[in-house]
């Protein structure tokens, strides 16, 4: 049985141009950036040229005489710590507040709870039942002790796009640095970080196709960012350690397709996902949509499926060959149901049988024809089963 991969906010496959443009840095390139020799001078040029262009292409401002700053990161999750900790101890380690939604990622949710830890206050904004943050809210919670701001631009679990443009000028007339996770949109929507008005924002190549280890964090200049690691020059001793010259050229050349590619993609993602909604709804009415009354990522779709548990229908796709989450993947460990879900308000059967299915370049009709069919057959099986075990209605006396 063929594998269908539904998986894609997790990671994507790498593309054959991606690693054919890898394997002749590697080839050509090998040396140590910092050193400073012919062969480190050359690593040093190939790797200052990916990271003006990612840069470039993420509309950053590379060309002035004050530009900002592209981080190269080991990928999203160091992005976001550096982003988190780094502006909250950019002025000392004095325990101060910040601010971030509801709905983050573990890798924004985990650092700011580890500064609770340390004595801060950490405030939570609170999301619509749709998954989008409450702006109001955000301006009643600003206050001089504020130290930084985290809302992702698009939600990992349900795709809802946040209005960061609108929480970036409330930020912006209060002083505060808003840094935004924009991991699972970069790749697939347009993302220019000079126009959204923030002061850091996060990527990660293997969300669109490009290296695993590959991440950038955009920092605005003149934001004050504190390292998270030491004992290196490199980067601005923003994130010391020899840079990987392959990984910002893989990670250069997947953005470079995916903005070449960008519009048709969109476009052919959201009719492959309104398809697949569409007739998993026809097939199985009760199931509910979460976050339909937002403005989602294309590619993205949280359902659940009332009354049967995300767990046992995990099992039984992969089973079927079918590769979906039930969330996040750096949580998929974990039996907690969603918070994201949650912090949305839905309801205990909504939460219980909530799955993520994800789409990429990849992806074809016939995959999700073929993807529909075996999940409402899993699902006719589970309802069954489910039938099957559930006590029988007492019968009444008779008279």
């Amino acid at each position: 049985m063929n594998l269908i991969y539904l998986d894609h906010n997790s990671t994507t496959p790498l593309l054959p141009e991606v690693a054919a443009a890898m394997s002749d840095c590697q080839a050509t390139a090998w040396g140590n950036p910092a050193s400073q020799h012919q062969a480190g001078r050359r690593a040093r040029q190939v790797l200052e040229d990916a990271r003006d262009a990612i840069g470039s292409m993420l509309g950053a401002d590379m060309t002035s005489r004050q530009p900002d700053q592209v981080i190269f990161t080991s990928g999203g999750t160091e992005a976001n710590n550096l982003a988190i900790l780094g502006l909250a101890h950019a002025r000392g380690t004095r325990p101060g507040e910040g601010i971030i939604s509801a709905i983050e990622h573990p890798t924004v949710a985990g650092p700011a709870a580890h500064l609770e830890q340390l004595g801060w206050r950490i405030h939570r904004l609170r999301v619509s039942r749709d998954g989008v943050v409450d702006v109001d809210h955000l301006a009643d919670l600003l206050n001089a002790d504020t130290r930084f701001v985290s809302v992702m631009l698009g939600n990992n679990e349900t795709g809802a796009l946040q209005p960061v443009g609108e929480l970036a000028e409330l930020c912006h007339r209060a002083g505060v640095p808003l840094h935004t996770d924009a991991v699972q949109v970069v790749g697939k929507l347009p993302v220019d970080f000079r126009s959204l008005g923030v002061s850091a924002l996060s990527a990660a190549a293997h969300k669109f196709h490009g290296p695993k280890g590959a991440g950038a964090l955009v920092v605005r200049h003149g934001v004050a960012l504190a390292p998270i690691l030491f004992g290196g020059f490199q980067q601005a001793a923003l994130r010391p350690g020899t840079e990987s010259v392959a990984l910002a050229v893989g990670m250069r050349r997947a953005l470079e397709i995916a903005l070449r590619d960008r519009e048709s993609r969109a476009a052919k993602l959201l009719a492959l996902r309104n398809r697949l909604e569409a007739a998993l709804k026809t097939g199985c009415p009760r199931l509910v949509i979460n976050a339909a009354g937002a403005h989602r990522l294309p590619h993205t779709s949280n359902i659940s499926f009332r009354g049967l548990d995300r767990r046992a229908m995990l099992m039984a796709l992969d089973l079927a060959g079918v590769a979906c989450s039930s969330g996040s993947a750096c949580a998929s460990g974990s039996s907690e149901p969603s918070p994201v879900l949650l912090a949305m308000g839905c309801d205990k059967e909504t939460v219980a049988g909530s799955l993520r299915i994800s789409l990429g370049a990849t992806t074809t009709v016939e995959e999700i024809d073929e993807a529909v069919r075996r999940i409402l057959a899993v699902c006719g099986r589970l309802d069954r089963s489910a039938a099957a075990t559930r006590p029988a209605a007492p019968v009444a006396a008779g008279g």
